[in-house]
């Protein structure tokens, strides 16, 4: 008889996206994205950090201050890491995964790429008019935002060869 316990695939790609967002140097916010076709394949992946060739060590971390001391000006998020990641792989009718429900410069990323649904764990800056400016063009875009809804509050990971 089967495993019955297993993750669900939307468990799983937002399991990725979160394991992704562990390779965020921000000392704050650690987001991963994951974008996924039809067929569950993944197309790609992403994480907020700055821009490559930009030291991690040179730039600020601050979340408040005189703007240019802060880390909004130099930071790429995480959904738009994932669209550049993908290197120009057709994304039109894919989902993205990602743990925080995603800003208006990424809601225009994601709708320009063709993104046809964003899932997400966290809206916890909804009342925002960011966020609010998010969900207005996704709604007039046709794409599908999904709350998920995870069976557990935890999968854990194990580097431990004999546990599996």
């Amino acid at each position: 008889m089967k495993r019955r316990d297993y993750i669900s695939w939307d468990e799983y790609f937002m399991g990725v996206a979160i394991l992704a967002g562990m390779r965020s140097k921000d000392p704050s916010t650690q987001v991963g994205a994951c974008i996924v076709d039809n067929d569950n394949k993944i197309l790609s992946q992403g994480y907020n950090g700055l821009p490559r060739g930009c030291s991690d060590d040179e730039f600020p971390w601050s979340r408040e201050g005189d703007m240019l001391e802060t880390k909004y000006p130099y930071v790429v998020h995480a959904e738009l890491n994932a669209i550049l990641n993908s290197r120009g792989t057709n994304l039109v009718g894919a989902k993205i995964y990602v743990a925080l429900f995603p800003c208006n410069e990424c809601a225009k990323a994601i709708i320009q790429s063709g993104i046809k649904e964003v899932v997400y764990l966290s809206d916890k800056y909804a009342d925002t008019d960011i966020v609010k400016a998010s969900k207005r063009m996704f709604s007039s875009a046709g794409v599908k935002m999904t709350k998920l809804e995870p069976k557990s509050k935890n999968i854990q990971i194990s580097f431990d060869i004999n546990e599996i």
